[in-house]
């Protein structure tokens, strides 16, 4: 059993996909997209070039894995004895991939809205209007999830799931840019039981030497 993870330490989704892998306690190399021949390799994996991207190593000709849930689906299939991320039931599997997708585009999708409008050059010109949209939005979201988890200790009541591999790093850096209000509690404490997990923090403490990357500056905490 042997895994190839082309990924960033800093990304959002690289660590979706990596708090899976941590959680599973499978072994993994890191190929670092930051470095040009990872990039290269990555590349010739999945031409588009985006990340994460898993390789299964075990089969030689086993086709790479493309985007964080279908990895996370993916080792689920391969891995299911340890720790699973979705349950049997049907259900319930609903369940979490239904709160997998609201971490990734209700929260994750105006996080890099925000930070979109701090790199005019991605977007051309900077619009505050929109940013701002994408603040609301945020705090929508915030008073929706504050009802959804008041009595869940992780996202789906069947306990740690996919759907907590997305919300770790959308609700990390969703405070950074918006912050969780002391209006919203059971969220605050949701996110800190995550940044606790040692799945997840070592996702943080992997992150923390790139933290001079994020464009609005990142706050001195976590």
């Amino acid at each position: 059993m042997s895994y190839t993870l082309y990924a960033h330490p800093f990304s959002s989704y690289s660590w979706k996909a990596m708090i899976a892998l941590h959680e599973k306690e499978l072994p993994y190399t890191l190929r670092n997209v930051e470095d040009e021949g990872a990039m290269a390799e990555l590349r010739g994996h999945w031409p588009l070039g985006k990340f994460p991207v898993l390789v299964d190593d075990t089969y030689e000709e086993s086709a790479p894995i493309v985007e964080a849930t279908t990895i996370i689906e993916y080792l689920d299939l391969r891995h299911y004895e340890r720790a699973p991320l979705i349950p049997a039931t049907t259900s319930d599997a609903l369940d979490v991939r239904f709160m997998d997708r609201i971490f990734d585009n209700h929260v994750m999708a105006p996080v890099q809205a925000v930070v979109n409008e701090a790199l005019p050059h991605l977007i051309g010109v900077s619009d505050p209007v929109r940013a701002q949209r994408a603040r609301e939005a945020l705090e929508a979201i915030y008073g929706w999830l504050e009802t959804r988890l008041a009595d869940r200790t992780w996202a789906s009541h069947q306990g740690f799931s996919l759907a907590d591999c997305a919300a770790a790093p959308s609700l990390f850096y969703a405070d950074w840019v918006h912050p969780i209000g002391e209006s919203f509690p059971g969220l605050r404490a949701y996110r800190a039981r995550l940044n606790a997990r040692p799945s997840v923090a070592r996702c943080i403490e992997g992150a923390r030497p790139y933290r001079h990357y994020f464009p609005l500056g990142a706050p001195e905490r976590d």
